[in-house]
């Protein structure tokens, strides 16, 4: 991956991460199982962390 590409998909990731943030904050409030997306947050941190570390590389 190229540095933009790169940069477009931490993007994404930030959005999506934004996006569980607020489910998890909804079901947290209604009492609902929160585990698989906690699961999906953890995820995508740790890609989050690879990507970054990608991106310091292509600079």
């Amino acid at each position: 991956m190229n540095k933009a590409e790169v940069e477009y998909k931490i993007q994404d990731l930030k959005a999506d991460y934004v996006r569980l943030q607020s489910d998890l904050e909804r079901m947290e409030s209604v009492g609902g199982n929160i585990s698989p997306l906690l699961k999906q947050l953890n995820e995508i941190e740790l890609e989050l962390k690879k990507l970054n570390a990608q991106l310091e590389e292509l600079k």
